[in-house]
């Protein structure tokens, strides 16, 4: 049974502030679908400023579905070994997150996670050169639970470790990866008291706008070249960890 919108959706649904969810969902999922990440990067900031409803429970919502489609799309270019290295990494950093979430401040952490990643993205600029090795997959893997648990945005680190690897193994295995840490992160969420239903249906009836955004960059993905790809990962690395730095200076 349906739940009634308007106790899970602020006044406005109807106007330009739903308006402004959807495209920025579309835009977001847009994004992942070309690059294989990038849907929390560019949706959890705009959201903590804009819609903060939306985080952490309902974006996860919709990034695991989206992460579904991605690893379906992508499936014979999902490299299994690093996969199963970054999950045993990320459910670590999953449940520490959730412990951090309860016990301490998310703003303090976001805002150490976010400036060391800005850190790894200015070494990989300057010509630092990152490997995707198994110990470096594991503390992106946790690292990435760490941030994804607290804010919902839980990619930049994969986007610092994963900048050299050929971008259709990029795509499928971080849809894997997404999809099951997704449901990883919902389920501590729940656990810890962070996720409830009303969470549930207002990231759903943002599918649409999700799922729109994704067929449409399937076509784009031929136009980026393994360098144009590593400079789009790095400058979403970057951004968005500006925007949970940005959010922190907001709420003070």
């Amino acid at each position: 049974m349906l739940p009634d919108l308007a106790a899970i959706l602020p006044a406005g649904l109807l106007s330009g502030y739903f308006a402004g969810m959807a495209a920025m969902v579309f835009g977001a999922a847009l994004t992942q679908g070309v690059g294989g990440i990038g849907f929390a990067m560019v949706s959890a900031p705009i959201s903590v400023l804009l819609f903060p409803e939306l985080v952490p429970g309902p974006l996860l919502v919709l990034g695991t579905a989206l992460a579904f489609l991605a690893a379906t799309r992508d499936f014979r270019d999902i490299n299994w070994r690093n996969f199963g290295v970054i999950m045993a990494g990320r459910i670590v950093g999953t449940v520490a997150g959730a412990a951090i979430l309860t016990a301490l401040s998310a703003t303090l952490f976001g805002v150490v996670l976010a400036s060391l990643i800005l850190f790894g993205v200015i070494l990989s600029v300057s010509g630092w050169k990152v490997e995707a090795t198994n110990p470096a997959l594991a503390i992106a893997g946790a690292w990435s639970g760490v941030m994804g648990t607290i804010t919902s945005s839980g990619a930049a680190p994969y986007a610092i470790v994963m900048q050299r690897v050929p971008p259709a193994e990029v795509r499928g295995t971080m849809g894997c990866v997404f999809f099951a840490g997704g449901f990883l992160s919902l389920a501590t969420l729940a656990v810890f008291g962070h996720f409830d239903l009303n969470q549930f249906w207002l990231g759903f009836i943002l599918f649409p706008f999700m799922i729109a955004g994704f067929a449409i960059s399937t076509p784009l993905q031929r136009l980026f070249s393994r360098e144009m790809m590593r400079r789009f990962l790095l400058g979403l690395a970057a951004a968005g960890s500006i925007g949970i730095l940005i959010r922190a200076a907001l709420v003070g």
